[in-house]
């Protein structure tokens, strides 16, 4: 009985790291109707305050939103969306990357003109 319990606290420990190497690292959202520095400031508080989330980035020249998420965490899209919509946004689309925001940054300031 020891040995079924071990082999099974065994197999779901595997299979937590498994989850947590496949889980997205971030998640980046197009937002229509940021105008502002005082827009990105408030983005950025409401989705601080979210569990999950780790660090906010908020590009007003793309309106590109990027929660980088808790090892092992997750946002659902609804409750997202439901954030943005309630602080006055549209959201047009929710895309979940395994990229970090310093990568992401990296990427923004490369397409810049």
């Amino acid at each position: 009985m020891i040995r079924t319990l071990s082999a099974a606290l065994i197999a779901a420990t595997l299979s937590l790291a498994a989850a947590a190497a496949e889980a997205p690292r971030s998640i980046e959202m197009k937002v229509d109707g940021l105008v502002c520095a005082f827009c990105a400031q408030g983005i950025a508080k409401k989705l601080g305050q979210m569990e999950a989330t780790q660090e906010v980035l908020v590009s007003l020249e793309t309106g590109l939103v990027a929660v980088a998420l808790k090892p092992g965490q997750g946002i659902s899209d609804e409750a997202l969306r439901a954030t943005l919509t309630e602080a006055g946004y549209s959201v047009q689309r929710i895309e979940r990357k395994d990229e970090s925001l310093a990568e992401l940054r990296l990427r923004l300031k490369a397409t810049r003109p």
